[in-house]
């Protein structure tokens, strides 16, 4: 009997989860983390002398009350507070919308009246739709099988009952038409003004590599909407210290709990013995054993490089073969010696706490998209822009801040076949001019820049062509199907192999979900049965 009950691959925020809730059922687990920091993506990092800030994922809203109180974060150091404004878009021609608690009607009334009574309606509907999926989230998904119909038939009946859930909450049909539809159709059908418009639908692209026409985009922009601060739905808000605050209070969470936690230990191969997963091997060559391997890594690199490819079977092989994943994401950090001033809301005020969203229309991001996939970059980006320093003065030094901007869309790879490493500056530069446009004097109170491409995103925090989400957030991968119909409960098809990261339901987002998900079936595998 080894003497692990777990071991677990990867101390992102989703594998310190899971480890968390085995230790708490008593299980003896070990995490391993090829970085020399815990976290994943969700971490804090200094990034020039003086400054720091998240380095990958920059904002909070979608980590669950549940695992909150669960693991006691808040009394192991986590603090989140609210945005005072939601979203920020200013304007090229000078005007700007401003949302937030007791301001949103009013300004969307500047640009259209009509638009600004059909919003309450319009919240309500989709609110409803994410009322019945936020509860999904911390569960695991019906686990149908094309190749099992007995086996599917019983899962079907879970399917029925969220078909109900739906049709009481009045919420069947927007369900419906938010997973066949764009999120563009899907608005052009509540309002009339691009600004309104334009805040709303850039939730349906972040992570997204597709235009807010794309059909299925809808549901990006619902799965945006999942989440709460401090018990406001929807609300997005800053973790006091970063992201890395969130990972820090977990890992406190394991450990408290008996959890070893291995920094720089790399895993260079799963070991599977008599067909049954039974512990990794490190780079360096040490082997440790488990009764069961959890892995919190992208699940083509858990398929194509970590297991021996005669123990993958061939449904997983092809599956991973065709996986969809990139997120036509370029990340940025700024070290400012000035806040930025927008010429259309000069100076500084609620504004500069919000999501500052530069694309004005859903025009403007459709042209974005199809730029980028004709020339590999859109010479018009997207950019969303937060300065986390205005709610936490521990980022930077006195009077100096630090900024993050989520910059969309590049392609992950170029036609041409040249690296990364070839353009990364240059992209770096039009971005910087993009923020320009819109707050002159931007650049000149830049002190030093981190610039983090697809590439980069893959190399430092193992996101498969830059996805954030482990693999695209589209239908044929979503709910069920996530990663392969026949595992969505966190089993994978190798005995004794659990995944745990966002490949698995519901994806992607600083939510530790799929952390808490797959402890539950490894409790219910090795305790309760």
């Amino acid at each position: 009997m080894p003497d692990l009950d777990a071991i677990i691959i990867g101390a992102g925020h989703n594998g310190l989860t899971c480890a968390a809730y085995l230790g708490m059922a008593g299980l003896r687990v070990r995490v391993v983390e090829r970085r020399g920091v815990v976290g994943g993506a969700a971490v804090t990092e200094e990034f020039h002398p003086g400054f720091r800030n998240s380095t990958a994922a920059y904002t909070v809203s979608l980590l669950q009350p549940k695992i909150i109180k669960d693991l006691q974060l808040h009394a192991r150091g986590l603090r989140i507070v609210e945005r005072r404004a939601q979203n920020f878009l200013p304007l090229p021609d000078g005007r700007y919308l401003l949302t937030g608690e007791g301001r949103t009607e009013r300004e969307i009334g500047k640009f259209s009246a009509k638009d600004a009574q059909r919003y309450g309606a319009y919240q309500a509907e989709v609110g409803r739709v994410a009322d019945v999926l936020r509860a999904l989230m911390l569960r695991a998904p019906p686990n149908l099988s094309l190749s099992s119909l007995p086996r599917s038939m019983g899962e079907l009946g879970k399917l029925a009952a969220i078909g109900k859930r739906l049709w009481q909450a009045d919420g069947f049909k927007a369900a419906f038409d938010l997973l066949r539809q764009s999120a563009g159709q899907m608005l052009d059908g509540w309002f009339a003004s691009d600004p309104i418009k334009a805040v709303l639908g850039f939730d349906a692209v972040v992570g997204n590599l597709a235009s807010p026409y794309t059909p299925g985009s809808a549901y990006v922009l619902v799965h945006h909407l999942l989440g709460e601060v401090n018990g406001k739905k929807g609300v997005w808000g800053h973790a006091i210290g970063g992201m890395g605050a969130i990972s820090d209070a977990m890992a406190k969470a394991a450990a408290a709990h008996g959890a070893r936690i291995d920094v720089n230990a790399a895993v260079r191969e799963i070991i599977v013995e008599r067909g049954r997963a039974a512990g990794v091997v490190l780079e360096g060559g040490t082997a440790i054993r488990a009764r069961v391997v959890i892995a919190n890594v992208n699940p083509q690199y858990l398929f194509l490089t970590l297991l021996p490819r005669e123990a993958v079977p061939a449904a997983m092989l092809k599956r991973m073969a065709g996986w969809k994943a990139g997120s036509g994401t370029f990340r940025m950090n700024l070290a400012l010696s000035k806040l930025p001033d927008f010429a259309a809301l000069p100076g500084a005020g609620d504004h500069l706490t919000s999501g500052i969203i530069l694309a004005p229309s859903l025009a403007y991001m459709d042209r974005a998209y199809r730029d980028c996939v004709a020339h590999g970059w859109s010479r018009q980006p997207i950019v969303e822009m937060l300065i986390p320093s205005v709610l936490d003065d521990s980022l930077a030094p006195p009077g100096a801040h630090v900024a993050s901007l989520f910059c969309q869309h590049v392609t992950p790879h170029f036609a041409d076949g040249s690296s990364w490493d070839r353009h990364r500056e240059r992209i770096a530069d039009l971005m910087i001019d993009t923020v320009e446009a819109y707050a002159p004097g931007f650049r000149a109170g830049i002190i030093a820049r981190q610039s983090l491409s697809p590439l980069d995103l893959e190399r430092i925090f193992g996101l498969p062509n830059g996805d954030i989400f482990h693999g695209a957030l589209t239908l044929d991968q979503l709910f069920s199907a996530r990663p392969l119909l026949g595992y969505a409960d966190y089993r994978m098809p190798v005995p004794g192999l659990y995944l745990c990261g966002a490949g698995a339901h519901p994806g992607g987002g600083v939510t530790g979900a799929p952390g808490h998900n797959a402890a539950q079936a490894v409790i219910a595998d090795l305790i309760s049965k």
